[in-house]
């Protein structure tokens, strides 16, 4: 059975998202219903906060070109801006883990932070 074009037109966002689409009669209250002309051709269903950073850690891997721990110095000093920027240091112990990816200390992340910052 083919897609829905809207559907497969909406598989990169789901993907960088983390999200699944969902068949319209699977769409449930949680979801977000995409319509066309007028009919819920299927769903967009949202992941939970569970792997954000995991995905917001890959989405700037793929745009840097190399995991965080292969990445200069200045790379990193990017990365954890660009991590920054996005809201990754509101999430709880979004440092330690953001610090393991990248090979460094904790410290070294805040100091990155507060270049950053100035």
């Amino acid at each position: 059975m083919s897609r829905h074009p809207l559907l497969e037109a909406l598989e990169p966002v789901a993907d960088a998202l983390g999200a699944d689409l969902v068949a319209p009669g699977s769409v449930g209250a949680g979801d977000i219903p995409l319509r066309w002309d007028g009919e819920v051709v299927g769903g967009l269903r949202l992941p939970g906060v569970h792997g954000t950073l995991d995905r917001m850690i890959g989405a700037v891997e793929a745009e840097l070109g190399a995991p965080l721990d292969q990445l200069s110095r200045e790379r990193k000093q990017q990365a954890v801006k660009l991590l920054d920027e996005r809201g990754a240091f509101q999430l709880r112990k979004s440092v330690e883990e953001v610090a393991d990816a990248l090979r460094v200390s904790r410290f070294t992340v805040y100091n990155y932070l507060n270049a950053a910052a100035r």
